[in-house]
């Protein structure tokens, strides 16, 4: 079997910061592969359990759920866990690797590009995460700021590896993919009408982006 070459892969969609259960079947319904649940007090995204419960119930198969969090207490985590059917932890703050691999779950690292990170040296550190999420904040800022990070500083060599966050709109991710042909792409503020709803028309409008551009390049 001749297997594809990075550059052919489908680009990978997760919404994150689903508050509500209509937004969750709406993102679904447009063929996301992934939502993102956040568990950080700080953010206007944060959901409570009791939240996350119905939102989860309303899951149709086969849609992957992320459970993230920021510096959050050991117990914190393992409590989210064990009430919710979480398939993949995303963690944003300075946790090590250590912390992140005790749950008994995949995990997944954000990465702050503002820094300038060293790629290679970071994802050393890092050798048991299912991948590298890059996010346009600083080291210690909070994601979801809506601002779009150099993407000419990610190595190649990685890029087919990485999911790609930070200011994606549906007005820029087809340049997204065209430049940097990432594994996966990850958006919250971009499809929303304010902070913690999204908007059907600008998830549809994303997603059909994103699809139009992988076409483009089967």
């Amino acid at each position: 079997m001749v297997q594809k070459s990075p550059m052919s892969l489908r680009t990978r969609v997760k919404i994150c910061g689903i508050t509500r259960v209509q937004d969750a079947k709406a993102v679904c319904a447009a063929g996301v592969d992934a939502i993102g649940l956040v568990f950080y007090a700080k953010s206007p995204r944060n959901i409570a359990i009791s939240q996350a419960l119905a939102i989860v119930d309303a899951l149709p198969a086969f849609v992957t759920v992320v459970a993230l969090f920021k510096d959050p207490d050991q117990a914190f985590v393992r409590s989210v866990i064990d009430q919710l059917p979480i398939d993949l932890l995303q963690f944003h703050g300075s946790e090590s690797e250590a912390f992140c691999q005790q749950f008994a779950k995949p995990y997944i690292k954000a990465v702050g590009m503002q820094a300038q990170q060293d790629l290679a040296e970071f994802s050393s550190r890092y050798l048991s995460a299912r991948g590298l999420l890059l996010d346009s904040h600083a080291i210690g800022e909070d994601g979801g700021s809506g601002d779009v990070f150099d993407w000419g500083t990610i190595p190649v060599a990685i890029r087919h590896q990485i999911t790609l966050a930070g200011g994606l709109r549906p007005d820029n991710i087809a340049a997204a993919i065209k430049q940097v042909r990432p594994f996966a792409v990850d958006i919250s503020s971009g499809v929303e009408s304010s902070g913690g709803i999204k908007d059907e028309l600008l998830i549809n409008a994303f997603m059909n982006e994103v699809k139009r551009v992988d076409c483009e390049h089967e």
